[in-house]
């Protein structure tokens, strides 16, 4: 009998913790609209003095 009690504790005690499952959420909650900025003016515009930066070349690395 004894044994059954436990058991029955341990159910009780996992239902309370564990019993209901989350509340389900909408499409509309995990998504977000956000008006995109116009890109351009002075960050936008090339720059060849510093576009060499972002070259790779396996030549120029080992300097080839």
């Amino acid at each position: 009998m004894n044994e059954k009690l436990t058991v029955d504790v341990y159910a009780a005690a996992r239902q309370a913790r564990f019993g209901s499952l989350p509340e389900r959420i909408r499409f509309e909650d995990m998504s977000e609209e956000v008006e995109a900025v116009q890109s351009g003016g002075v960050n936008a515009s090339y720059n060849p003095e510093g576009s060499w930066k972002s070259y790779s070349c396996l030549a120029f690395d080992l300097g080839l």
